[in-house]
């Protein structure tokens, strides 16, 4: 969202005057004057951490295949690091803080430690995993979809298919 900042109109509710704040968190998502996300990212970065270190005793085991460890770092870590992804503004310097966070866990769940080297495509196909990018392109198309069979007057399908004049 992209808020009019250089003349920022204050809100009046009854007697009170609400104070202007240049960010807030709106539906666990940070929202900024400029529409940009890296406050988002950052925080959905450190989420991500969190739940990938609660997981360490799993990443570690050698009790658990490849397999399913992939598949827990699918449906716990990577769902929590890209929760709102589908609407963020991306930047190159965002996307390799994503890219380099995947790859970095990946080579931890794969065991994959210097002075093993292996290219981050090596990587991808041994893991049997897309790049962040591939991924966040099939998420903001599934989401599109899904906007898009919404009925008419509904307000993101609306938002979605507005032209200004």
């Amino acid at each position: 969202m992209i808020f009019n900042v250089l003349n920022p109109q204050p809100v009046q509710i009854d007697e009170t005057i609400l104070p202007f704040t240049e960010k807030f968190t709106y539906l666990g998502s940070c929202v900024t004057p400029d529409g940009g996300a890296k406050d988002d990212i950052i925080n959905r970065l450190g989420k991500a951490r969190t739940a990938f270190r609660m997981l360490n005793r799993v990443w570690k085991s050698q009790q658990y295949k490849l397999s399913t460890k992939i598949r827990l770092y699918r449906s716990c870590v990577l769902s929590t690091l890209l929760y709102g992804s589908e609407c963020w503004r991306m930047t190159d310097q965002d996307l390799s803080k994503l890219s380099s966070f995947h790859t970095k866990n990946l080579r931890k769940i794969a065991r994959i430690f210097w002075p093993q080297r292996i290219s981050n495509e090596e990587l991808l196909e041994h893991c049997q995993q897309e790049s962040i990018e591939k991924i966040l392109v099939e998420r903001r198309w599934k989401w599109i979809g899904h906007v898009l069979r919404k009925s008419q007057n509904a307000i993101p399908r609306v938002a979605v298919q507005w032209k200004p004049e």
